[in-house]
């Protein structure tokens, strides 16, 4: 299990080195692909920038805490919490798109959906096929083997860094990573708008 020491440093940090690790909710699981980072001080897009009720969850949270909100009322999006131990800075990373790897049935059940590339190409699909939604928020992920990181030492990716995906601030930031050419992230390296 990654312990919450990995969190303790900047979100674009922790963003591109969760991609290659397994991420577990109980008996579904699946190696991060695709992540976004979000900063408390100049970045427009992070909730820490423009919420005061994230701000006092970064206050009150240990690093590695799970920050899921609903996005425009229909989809749970599941974050971890980063604390830079050197500058306090708060931060957050998105997980945008998971490769499954175990509880396929369960995944397509709550998915409704039998193509592994679709199940979890994206932040939304991601959270229905894993079952993360509001009774998650506040949970750490360094804490149970049912709910953690899991570093995975036999998956390389190639990591390239894009622009993120779905804001309007704070555009130009290339703080999405992912697996290089890879079929299951949500937008192709290139080819965010």
């Amino acid at each position: 299990m990654i312990p919450s020491s990995f969190f303790e440093r900047d979100p674009v940090t922790s963003a591109r080195e969760l991609i290659g690790t397994t991420l577990v909710h109980k008996s579904s699981a699946g190696i991060i692909i695709e992540t976004e980072a979000y900063a408390e001080h100049g970045d427009e897009a992070c909730h820490l920038f423009t919420r005061p009720s994230a701000r006092t969850f970064a206050e009150t949270h240990s690093p590695g805490t799970a920050y899921v909100y609903l996005n425009y009322g229909v989809h749970w999006l599941a974050n971890v919490l980063c604390k830079d131990s050197e500058t306090g800075e708060s931060g957050f990373v998105l997980l945008r798109a998971l490769e499954p790897i175990s509880g396929l049935s369960v995944m397509k059940r709550r998915r409704k959906q039998a193509d592994l590339r679709a199940l979890c190409s994206g932040p939304g699909k991601l959270g229905q096929a894993l079952g993360i939604g509001k009774t998650h928020h506040g949970n750490s992920f360094c804490k149970e083997d049912y709910f953690c990181f899991r570093e995975d030492k036999n998956t390389t990716f190639d990591i390239v860094a894009d622009r993120r995906i779905g804001i309007s601030s704070a555009k130009e930031l290339k703080w999405r990573f992912l697996a290089y050419d890879h079929p299951g992230v949500s937008v192709p390296f290139g080819k965010a708008k």
